[in-house]
C-alpha cells in the first residue's frame, strides 16, 4: 500500500507517492488562488494515482498553526485560504481516505528525525533559515507544538532592542541591509550574491557577512542554552552554503572567548534533506498518527 504526500507552499503545491519505502513519481504546480480551485485539483491527482498505486491515505505538510484536535490550520501564512474551516474533514470526505497535517517547518524536523540527520536522537532544534527564522522542537521524538500551537517560532525571539532573530539573523536580512547601505532596490540583492560579493573583496559585503554571522550565532545560542538539545540542526536555503558551518563555529569560538558560560558546546549541524524534507515529515507523521488510529 501507498501514500500520496503532500506540500502546500506559498508558490507550489509538491507531492509525490511514498512507496516500497522511497518517493516516487515527484511534480508540483502553482499554488492555485482558491480552495476549490487547490481541492479539485489535489482529488485529479488522488484519483489519477489510484490508477497505478493502492492509497491508504494521505499526509501534508503545510504552513500556519495545526490544530490536531479542532481538525484545522489556524493562525496566518502565504495561502490564506486553508486557515479556520475544516479542511481535514472536507478533505477525507473529498478523498475518502484519511488525512493528516503537521505544520512545514515540524515537518521538515521529522523527516530528520526519522531518516536524516538526527536518527537515534530525541532531543533536537530544527532551524530552518529563509526569509524568516522558523524551526521545530523536538521532544522524547515528538514535536512540541506548544500551547499557542507556535513551538519553533524561532524568529520571534528579541536579539537587539527590539529587533527579532528573523529581522537580524537571515541571508535575506544580510541583503536587505547591503542593498540598503548601496542605495539599491531591495528586491535586486541575493544572500547569494552578497556572499559572492564578500568573496571577492567588496567591503560592505565582508561587514554584512560578518555580522549575519554574528547575529545568526547569537540567536543559535540563546537556542542552545534554552533547549540544551542533543544537536542543533540547519535548515532552509542558506544551509546550501559551502561553509556555513565552518564560519558558525568560527563565530561561536569567538563569542565563547569572550564569555563565562557553563561548560557545554552546542553541536550544530546540517540537515540532510533539503527540497524533500516536507514531504518526507508528512510521511512520518501519518505513519504515526495512522497508528494510533488502528
Amino acid at each position: 500500500m501507498s501514500l500520496l504526500t503532500i506540500d502546500i507552499g506559498g508558490t507550489s503545491v509538491k507531492y509525490a507517492i511514498w512507496d516500497e519505502e522511497q518517493l516516487k513519481e515527484k511534480n508540483s504546480f502553482l499554488t492555485p488562488e482558491s480552495w476549490e480551485e487547490l481541492k479539485n485539483k489535489l482529488v485529479q491527482i488522488k484519483e489519477s494515482f489510484e490508477e497505478q498505486y493502492e492509497l491508504y491515505g494521505v499526509a501534508f505538510s503545510a504552513p500556519g498553526a495545526i490544530n490536531h484536535i479542532e481538525r484545522q490550520i489556524e493562525g496566518v501564512s502565504e495561502v490564506p485560504y486553508i486557515h479556520f474551516f475544516p479542511i481535514y474533514d472536507e478533505l477525507e470526505h473529498a478523498f475518502d481516505l484519511p488525512v493528516t497535517f503537521e505544520n512545514d517547518a515540524n515537518s521538515a524536523g521529522l523527516a530528520e528525525i526519522w531518516r536524516g540527520a538526527a536518527v537515534d536522537k530525541s532531543n533536537v532544534l530544527f532551524v530552518v533559515l529563509g526569509t524568516g527564522i522558523g524551526g521545530a522542537i523536538i521532544v522524547n521524538s515528538e514535536i512540541q507544538h506548544g500551547h499557542h500551537l507556535l513551538g519553533g517560532e524561532f524568529g520571534f525571539m528579541l536579539l537587539d532592542g527590539e529587533q527579532t532573530f528573523s529581522e537580524l539573523g537571515t541571508a535575506v536580512a544580510m541583503a536587505r541591509r547591503y542593498a540598503k547601505r548601496n542605495n539599491k532596490p531591495t528586491s535586486t540583492i541575493s544572500g547569494e550574491q552578497v556572499f559572492q560579493l564578500a568573496e571577492e573583496g567588496d567591503i560592505i559585503a565582508q561587514e554584512e557577512v560578518k555580522k549575519f554571522y554574528h547575529y545568526l550565532v547569537r540567536g543559535l545560542y540563546n537556542l542552545a542554552y534554552s533547549f540544551d538539545p542533543e544537536v542543533l540542526l540547519i535548515g532552509g536555503g542558506v544551509s546550501n552554503q559551502p561553509d556555513l558551518i565552518e564560519k558558525i563555529n568560527e563565530e561561536m569560538d569567538a563569542l565563547f572567548g569572550r564569555l563565562r558560560v557553563p561548560p557545554f558546546r552546542p553541536k550544530i549541524e546540517l540537515c540532510t534533506f533539503r527540497n524533500d524534507a516536507n514531504l518526507i515529515g508528512a510521511i512520518y507523521n501519518f505513519i504515526q498518527k495512522y497508528e494510533q488510529m488502528e
